[in-house]
């Protein structure tokens, strides 16, 4: 059982919680992906295998490559890149995954449409404000699936900062609220990590969740103290990227369609 297996078996256990379908979606978008393609890549330009069922396009994707081959048979020509790569890249062109199929429990159809809404609900990027802390204390009250969420993103935020400390704040004009600081970011890994925090809580399924960002350096006296009374997530460090073995799978050169 995969992540996207366990993921897919909550959201078939549970078909009217929106939350726990949230999480489907998110995990889709965090895992990479492999999809079929009907002819050899020519350099960035990718063609993928598209198939009519129930007269939808789809196109077929697999959370493992080893899925890929047991539903192909056959060597064939692949892609693989992250989800939310992938339906960014197939959005508006009336195209679905075709996921896992005859493969894994988590066999599904996800129509056009809700590849438009997962990168609409993607596009949902944090907003940036200006408020003065007055005070930063031992967070409570977040709902354990925002804290888990956050688990999940920071996670696979590999190499983008030393860690991150989740704290209750309050404000100058009296406001209180969450905020999540990230320790030693690396240079220009800011709006990456901003998207990751916002992303935790727009897939929790928490109505008007609001959790600021902040960014610190580790000899900052505000580090010290959110070392005593936040919640810490390390970072994992980021490993030496491989070769990549097929087109996509360098995440600085994304394929294009033919």
């Amino acid at each position: 059982m995969t992540d996207l297996d366990q993921a897919h078996a909550a959201m078939e256990a549970a078909p009217e919680d929106d939350a726990v379908r949230l999480r489907f979606y998110e995990r889709l978008a965090d895992t990479e992906l492999f999809m079929l393609l009907g002819e050899e890549a020519a350099g960035d330009q990718i063609t993928p295998e598209l198939f009519e069922i129930e007269d939808q396009r789809f196109t077929l994707v697999f959370d493992r490559e080893e899925r890929l081959s047991q539903f192909v048979g056959r060597a064939a020509p692949y892609a693989g890149l992250p989800g939310r790569a992938l339906v960014q890249m197939l959005t508006g062109q009336g195209i679905g995954l075709a996921l896992n199929l005859e493969v894994a429990p988590s066999a599904m159809l996800v129509p056009a449409e809700a590849v438009d809404w997962l990168v609409a609900t993607l596009a949902h990027g944090p907003d940036e404000t200006e408020a003065r802390l007055t005070e930063v204390s031992a967070p409570g009250g977040l709902p354990e699936v925002v804290v888990s969420g956050l688990d999940r993103k920071l996670a696979i935020a590999a190499g983008l900062a030393r860690n991150a400390y989740l704290a209750a704040a309050t404000y100058e004009d009296g406001a209180r609220g969450h905020v999540l600081a990230y320790v030693d970011a690396v240079a220009g890994a800011e709006k990456a990590l901003a998207a990751a925090a916002s992303e935790a809580l727009t897939f929790s399924g928490i109505e008007a969740g609001v959790m600021d960002v902040l960014f610190v350096r580790g000899s900052d006296p505000l580090a010290a103290h959110l070392a005593k009374v936040g919640l810490r997530f390390d970072l994992p460090e980021l490993e030496m990227p491989q070769t990549p073995g097929a087109p996509g799978m360098d995440p600085d050169k994304p394929p294009k369609l033919r």
